[in-house]
């Protein structure tokens, strides 16, 4: 059976629609995390903004489950638009047994069904020490970042590793949620390590995880698809 772990980041006033939506579906809610955006202090200066404090609500469901899940979305918070959210779904390599099977998926027998191993974006995770956030994402944005969401967190690591190149386990934490073109991935990754990595305040570490399905990101495509358009007229022009 193809299990995702669908998650949601929107604006805290549409969590309740959305935990509506995951019912209706006989979806189980994971968790629901609280967090907000990453738009620059300068930004929201200009805007008359403040910083938008999100909701992450992650749950499990089957290829048939996501697909529905997705479309709901869609259509009830109009997730695909700009600045309504995004989802993305996260293919579930394994489970901790039968009896985690069975409660994750409601005792729904398995299909057979294969995971799409085609991945056009990916979740960048970044794990790093509390109130450095800003550092990360302005090393991120250059590399390819469009934007993130910041989770606040607690390390737990154990006594003898508490330490690892300088940087502490068991520290207060914050996670970005950086969702990327796949193209993009490694250029973003690598800019965090290097400017707010293990040896800077920040102490970022990072890792990616692959998307089979995304909703909310339709802006960055369109810019990528005029991107391409200009650079095709640039290239005729010098043909």
């Amino acid at each position: 059976m193809e299990l995702n772990f669908v998650i949601s980041i929107l604006d805290r006033d549409k969590r309740n629609r959305m935990e509506k939506i995951f019912k209706s579906l006989g979806i189980r809610i994971s968790m629901t995390m609280l967090g907000e955006g990453t738009a620059t202090l300068e930004h929201l200066r200009l805007s008359g903004l403040t910083r938008t404090e999100k909701a992450v609500i992650g749950a499990v469901a089957d290829r048939e489950g996501t697909r529905k899940l997705i479309r709901q979305a869609k259509e009830k918070l109009y997730i695909d638009i700009p600045g309504n959210g995004i989802m993305i779904s996260v293919p579930i390599k394994s489970v901790g047994g039968g009896s985690t099977l069975a409660v994750m998926t409601d005792q729904k027998p398995g299909s057979g069904e294969k995971p799409d191993m085609k991945f056009d974006y990916e979740l960048i995770y970044v794990i790093l020490n509390e109130g450095h956030s800003d550092a990360v994402m302005d090393a991120a944005r250059p590399a390819g970042a469009s934007g993130g969401t910041v989770l606040s967190a607690k390390g737990t690591g154990i006594r003898s590793a508490e330490k690892f190149e300088g940087l502490s386990l068991a520290d207060e934490k914050e996670v970005i949620l950086i969702v990327a073109r796949a193209s993009r991935k490694a250029d973003i990754m690598r800019a965090i390590i290097e400017k707010a990595g293990t040896h800077t305040k920040a102490g970022a570490i990072c890792f990616s995880l692959p998307v089979t399905q995304i909703a909310g990101l339709r802006r960055l495509d369109e810019e990528e698809a005029e991107s391409g358009e200009n650079a095709g007229a640039s290239a005729d022009g010098m043909a």
